[in-house]
């Protein structure tokens, strides 16, 4: 039933019913920021003892750890930030969930309905904040009437979840969060969309299967619920390829695992050379297909929940819309691939993971020194920055999906509120992350946050005085005219101290191993900062994603 403290009264506010409603959905984390226009919402989380909210120290930060605790988890999250500012400022960071497909709930307050949409210059109003929150997110909703409130959050929530997911917003005036309605039981979302496989479109991929030699499948982050028939397949001596949102749905230590190498040269060649490709739940990104300069193989069959991906970036022979899980599972096994296309993957991974290792250059140590102290369980995540781009969105290798987490959008600056978000979600897993200090810097009030929640976070902060990927490509691009990419940091170890947070500062290869080790003794979020001037350079120069030639 609703809150029992109210089971002895005829009614309860809005924002009662909503946040009951959300309960019943399966959210127990929320994260945001309080606020004149949401105040009801969070004293009803409060009252009520289910759901565990999070004090962000900015609405971008709040959404992005909804964001990573939803990937994390696979349940809905909620964000809860203010009308007007609020809300813009939550914008960007919906569109990174966006794009990762995280079902993410963002609860946002408005003005009092009696002077909504007037352009009055009321406190916190915002012009077309409704058309906004459509423009970031999978879709959006205002609730205008005391009636309608249950049905509309049932309704983003089945939306958030269903196939392709993504982050809804629903917008509450302030007034209308307060109105008492008549108690009722929470009955939760409505049943997710779903498209059925067309039984002769999956009949045809099987035939294809059947007669391949050489097929090759790759999996994306629609296909994070497949991993009983992407190991099957593997198993069957199918190579699998990953996009990083796809990382661990196959075992990257597999022997058909080509993990998420597709633009390295020798996994490249083998997507090229296979007669079938069965791409599930990946939208074939500019940046993990050399802005589709990737040769793909002349049959191509895909697999996706979104209409929209029909001869998106490419062009396929057979389209079938589903999810993946559903649609991987029934399509039969093959039975003719060649063994020795699938010792082929093995060494054409071996080759990509020591290319990568040697482009490291110094820094090879500190991916042994991570993939010493991350479990198998433990969370990965990565903000964008050089060590992540050259080899954190490959390397350590993991074992199952939601453990690897990083900025699908390519956006900087969110890689230390994803983990926090991971943190949340996980507890009493190790979380690994690593920024660069420009990334940091955007957001390092979320460092508070951290050491606020007791966050079990080892962060390696990567430390280059400014944006060393900017750089390389004024290097490549712009005759070396650098400009804008200098940063003037603080003393990361006074400002780490001021919150409690425990700090160490390695300056070269040697170090890392003992620093890492250090790092995740700690009981809460401690950092290790790399002196990258000292540590050491990286063999060769990252100038930004492949690009066509």
């Amino acid at each position: 039933m609703m809150d029992a403290t109210r089971l002895d009264t005829a009614t309860m506010p809005v924002a009662d019913l909503l946040i009951a409603e959300l309960e019943a959905a399966g959210v127990r984390e929320a994260f945001g920021v309080i606020s004149l226009h949401n105040m009801p919402f969070l004293d009803a989380m409060r009252r009520r003892g289910v759901i565990r909210f999070v004090t962000a120290r900015g609405e971008a930060g709040a959404v992005n750890m909804a964001d990573a605790a939803a990937r994390v988890s696979g349940r809905p999250t909620l964000a809860v930030t203010s009308t007007g500012t609020g809300a813009g400022n939550a914008a960007g960071a919906l569109v990174e969930a966006f794009t990762a497909g995280a079902p993410v709930i963002h609860l946002t307050g408005q003005i009092d309905s009696p002077w909504l949409d007037r352009g009055w210059g009321f406190i916190h109003e915002a012009k077309d904040q409704l058309g906004m929150l459509r423009a970031v997110s999978k879709a959006a909703w205002r609730i205008s009437h005391p009636d309608e409130a249950a049905s509309v959050l049932r309704a983003a929530v089945r939306t958030a979840l269903s196939a392709p997911s993504g982050p809804v917003s629903i917008e509450v005036a302030i007034d209308l969060q307060r109105t008492e309605i008549p108690v009722r039981e929470a009955l939760g979302p409505l049943p997710l969309l779903a498209a059925t496989a067309d039984p002769a479109l999956l009949d045809q991929a099987s035939a294809w299967l059947a007669a391949a030699r050489r097929p090759l499948l790759w999996v994306g982050g629609g296909a994070l619920g497949c991993v009983g028939s992407v190991r099957a397949l593997a198993d069957a001596g199918v190579p699998v390829v990953a996009s990083t949102a796809g990382r661990g749905v196959l075992d990257e230590n597999h022997p058909a695992s080509l993990a998420a190498f597709a633009q390295s040269p020798s996994v490249a060649a083998m997507i090229a050379d296979a007669d079938l490709l069965i791409v599930a739940g990946s939208h074939l990104r500019s940046n993990e297909t050399r802005t589709y300069a990737l040769r793909l193989p002349a049959r191509v069959v895909r697999i996706d929940a979104d209409p929209a991906a029909d001869g998106r970036g490419y062009a396929n022979d057979l389209f079938i819309l589903a999810d993946a899980a559903q649609a991987l599972g029934r399509i039969v096994l093959p039975k003719s691939v060649d063994p020795a296309w699938t010792a082929r993957a093995a060494q054409a991974r071996a080759t990509a993971e020591a290319a990568t290792r040697a482009q490291a250059g110094a820094y090879a140590t500190l991916i042994d020194a991570v993939a010493m102290v991350l479990p198998d369980d433990g969370i990965w995540v990565r903000d964008i920055t050089l060590s992540n781009s050259i080899w954190g969105n490959r390397l350590p290798r993991r074992v199952s999906p939601r453990t690897a987490i990083h900025a699908m959008g390519g956006g900087i600056g969110q890689g230390l509120a994803h983990a926090i978000g991971a943190s949340v979600a996980a507890p009493g897993k190790q979380v690994v992350a690593i920024a660069g200090d420009g990334g940091f810097m955007l957001n390092p009030g979320e460092l508070a946050t951290a050491a606020q929640i007791g966050a079990r976070i080892a962060l390696v902060l990567m430390n280059d005085g400014g944006y060393g990927v900017i750089r390389n490509i004024q290097d490549a691009e712009y005759d070396g005219r650098h400009g804008d990419t200098d940063l003037l940091n603080p003393d990361f170890a006074a400002f780490a101290g001021s919150l409690g947070v425990a700090h160490r500062k390695i300056s070269s290869p040697e170090q890392a191993a003992e620093a890492l080790r250090w790092a995740v003794a700690q009981p809460g979020i401690a950092i290790v900062e790399v002196d990258m001037a000292r540590f050491g350079d990286f063999a060769s120069a990252f100038a930004g994603p492949p690009r066509r030639a």
